[in-house]
């Protein structure tokens, strides 16, 4: 028996009856972290939980979202956890389209007749019985997604859902053709989508659910390609999100790992390169670029394999797959006064230990304008801050804090590169800090160590003797 998915909830809160630790944040990404521990209650880690999601579900109320996966996910019982996660968001209001592929129920038909399937270049050449297949499978599918959406158990994650399904002629399809010499008979791809019908049911509150099938003005039924009707439907919808749902993580680079953000460029240079993989990464990032290129903000390739992957990506901020966006995802750029309780957030943690001096609110506002922040598909990740000594032509680097999603990663080096930029730009010709816990990563990173009197003037008269911070300095 298949167990059914985790909430969210249930996913990341501990029972009442557990403990837990958090360890505090370090002053950037390398260094070791803090050894004091603070116990919370489940229910503080239920507030941070929640805290953490809220920004998401002000962002997706009321947003299209169009979810396309492959006939497997429901042939071998995937959909039934995926009703779920779907019930979920469209509880948080988000207005879900879904477009169904058939390719397995498709392939089965041609076994049991013992007749053998046509494919160039991916698509199926579709002769009059591959098409009564697929007219068939799409049928049997879309009755098994409607009969799934509509449960509603006590005591389930479907309890109390009222989800409404609905389909219809909504694509407009015309033939390939002729390709390379291949006649592809009544496969076809899509002409229009009908986007102020789709619009009007989303509106009502309904969930849209498209097959791989294409209707013509002439009365004729195409079976088109599932990525296609997803991304043409996507971009007649000025769809929020795109999502493509897997048999892989998503696309890789040349060892293995995991691509996480791509810009829509980027993805055309692998492209180009042939250096994505073989798979649904290949057969998908192409219709994903042409996606974002056409108005969609954000393209998702994921694995439709991992447990709750879809609320993964969704709700978290490093996701379980891959995210592809018109343009960069992640910027530095000039604190602004509305970042000061993001900053809060990041550094109070290390106040509290001891890793920073304390800034009140107060300071942090006067002081806004020496700040610069690293932002990451519009949550602040990262900050430092800049005290200028002109007289000595020096500047201190100061509150370099990164989130500890981001350690690792190189957000730490962005920010410190930022701050040599701007140092040097104001004149100054030594870049200096003082740390209790990273001396080691400032280090590697071509800082030396200088005794408290080399420390400009007015900066040595505060210097805490007690506190006995590491001086480190860089030659610009």
């Amino acid at each position: 028996m298949r167990h059914r998915a985790k909430t969210a909830g249930e996913r990341n809160i501990p029972r009442n009856n557990d403990k837990f630790e958090v360890t505090a944040l370090v002053q950037d990404d390398s260094a070791p972290r803090a050894a004091t521990r603070t116990r919370l209650s489940a229910q503080d880690r239920f507030i941070d939980w929640f805290q953490s999601v809220a920004p998401y579900i002000h962002a997706f109320r009321g947003k299209v979202f169009v979810i396309a996966f492959s006939g497997e996910v429901v042939s071998d019982g995937r959909f039934f956890d995926l009703t779920h996660d779907l019930n979920l968001l469209a509880a948080l209001g988000v207005r879900l389209v879904l477009v169904h592929g058939a390719r397995p129920q498709i392939e089965a038909k041609f076994k049991e007749r013992r007749r053998r399937s046509r494919f160039h270049k991916g698509l199926r050449v579709t002769d009059e019985f591959a098409l009564a297949c697929a007219k068939e499978a799409s049928g049997r599918l879309r009755v098994e997604i409607e009969a799934l959406l509509s449960m509603g158990l006590p005591n389930s994650p479907m309890a109390g859902a009222d989800i409404r399904v609905a389909s219809g002629n909504f694509i407009t399809a015309k033939p390939i053709g002729v390709v390379d010499g291949i006649d592809f008979l009544h496969t076809g791809e899509v002409r229009k989508v009908h986007a102020g019908a789709i619009a009007k049911r989303l509106e009502d509150g309904e969930l849209v659910l498209l097959s791989p099938l294409g209707y013509s003005p002439t009365g004729e039924v195409f079976n088109v390609a599932l990525e296609d009707v997803a991304a043409s439907t996507a971009i007649a919808l000025k769809a929020e999100k795109l999502i493509f749902l897997m048999d892989t993580t998503g696309v890789t680079g040349r060892r293995g790992e995991l691509l996480r953000d791509l810009t829509v460029h980027q993805a055309e240079t692998l492209l180009a390169k042939g250096a994505v993989p073989g798979g649904d990464a290949q057969l998908y990032l192409p219709l994903a670029v042409r996606a974002c290129r056409e108005g969609v903000r954000r393209a998702h390739l994921i694995s439709g394999r991992v447990d709750d992957g879809l609320l993964l990506e969704l709700f978290t901020h490093r996701g379980v797959g891959t995210m592809l966006t018109p343009d960069p995802i992640e910027k530095l750029r000039q604190a602004k006064i509305e970042d000061i309780g993001a900053i809060l957030k990041l550094i109070e943690p290390l106040e509290a230990d001891g890793t920073l001096v304390k800034r009140d609110r107060d300071r942090l506002e006067r002081e806004i304008g020496r700040f610069v922040v690293l932002e990451h598909d519009r949550m602040i990740v990262g900050c430092a801050a800049l005290y200028p000594f002109q007289e000595e032509r020096a500047t201190e680097l100061a509150c370099l804090v990164v989130h500890p999603d981001f350690r690792n990663v190189g957000a730490g080096e962005r920010l410190l590169g930022e701050a040599e930029a701007r140092a040097r730009r104001q004149k100054s010709k030594r870049l200096f800090v003082l740390t209790t816990r990273a001396e080691h990563w400032f280090v590697e990173r071509g800082f030396t160590e200088e005794e408290p009197g080399a420390l400009p003037r007015r900066k040595r008269d505060l210097y805490n003797f007690q506190r006995r911070s590491v001086v480190l300095a860089k030659r610009l």
